[in-house]
């Protein structure tokens, strides 16, 4: 009977140590208010590709249209989804309603960093030469760096990023020159309008074209432009992300520099043999590629989550 009395209180020893490990792992599970092991989410260019065939569904997004509105909505229905405060930013410019919006997250993190791009689409096609009359459908041209900004919203890791991070959708960017409309309409509002200092601005524009050929932008920050090209580097992306300068745009970064914040503006302006893709009917969603979204992607994500403040 004596060792059989050992031999209990052996396993009970054994079962309460038992016990308390599995208390401390559910208090630790508690605590942090998910599963021990979760799962690392990466962007994904397919998943981004989707959110472009989303808006080329609803037909070229021309300011003030209804597919323009549908697209917005859609838009802020995503970053509702992926729990990212959501703003509308409305106003109205030559009798045409313009509303561009803005997801936040990670208020209060750090210095703020505005990723942008563009979702309307140009009225029409006016350097087609044989539909000038129509409008542009908008793939690279507007939906491609949307895309980019949605799957951002989804996967950025926010426990790693050291920014408040802003995601802009600018309306009214792309009737330039038609009509009297201005260039970038719906940046210059949101910079005219800002009521805090962000620490830079980061636009992607054009951005899914499978021949993918990324130079800095001559109007771009010099450092926050190299920066973001040794980060492309790092990723395996030294032969899209070229750190020579050409082209000097006028795009929606620009009110942000005239503003005192660096910006960047992250472009592929050679889109098609000569250009011949841009601001034409061509501008379709065959032309964009799930490979060339999640380069721009990856770079976003690694930049944001590993650069200090």
């Amino acid at each position: 009977m004596t060792q059989a009395i050992r031999i209990s209180r052996r396993g009970m020893g054994a079962l309460l140590g038992l016990g308390m490990l599995l208390v401390l792992g559910l208090g630790l599970w508690l605590s942090l208010g998910r599963p021990l092991h979760e799962p690392t989410l990466e962007f994904s260019g397919d998943e981004a590709y989707l959110h472009v065939s989303a808006q080329m569904n609803f037909g070229p997004r021309v300011t003030g249209s209804v597919a323009n509105l549908a697209a917005g909505n859609y838009i802020a229905a995503q970053l509702a989804k992926y729990g990212w405060e959501t703003e509308f930013q409305s106003f109205t410019y030559q009798d045409t309603p313009v509303r561009s919006i803005i997801g936040r997250a990670n208020r209060g993190a750090g210095p703020i960093i505005i990723v942008g791009a563009h979702y309307d689409s140009r009225r029409i096609a006016d350097r087609d030469k044989i539909h000038p009359d129509q409008p542009v459908p908008g793939a690279n041209d507007g939906a491609s760096g949307v895309a980019v900004l949605l799957e951002l919203a989804r996967v950025l890791n926010l426990k790693k990023t050291p920014y408040e991070i802003w995601l802009a959708f600018f309306d009214a960017e792309d009737d330039g020159g038609l009509d009297g409309w201005n260039w970038i309409v719906g940046s210059t509002y949101m910079a005219e309008h800002l009521t805090v200092a962000p620490q830079a601005m980061i636009l992607v524009d054009m951005v899914g074209d499978s021949d993918q050929q990324f130079y800095i932008e001559r109007n771009s920050d010099p450092a926050l432009s190299n920066q973001i090209w040794a980060v492309a580097a790092k990723q395996g992306y030294a032969d899209f992300f070229i750190p020579q300068p050409r082209y000097a745009l006028l795009d929606d970064h620009i009110p942000f520099e005239q503003h005192g914040i660096p910006a960047v503006d992250i472009i592929d302006f050679s889109y098609g043999p000569g250009n011949s893709y841009w601001h034409t009917t061509a501008d379709t969603i065959d032309k964009v590629s799930p490979a060339s979204l999640e380069r721009v992607g990856r770079t976003l994500v690694a930049f944001l989550q590993t650069t200090s403040k």
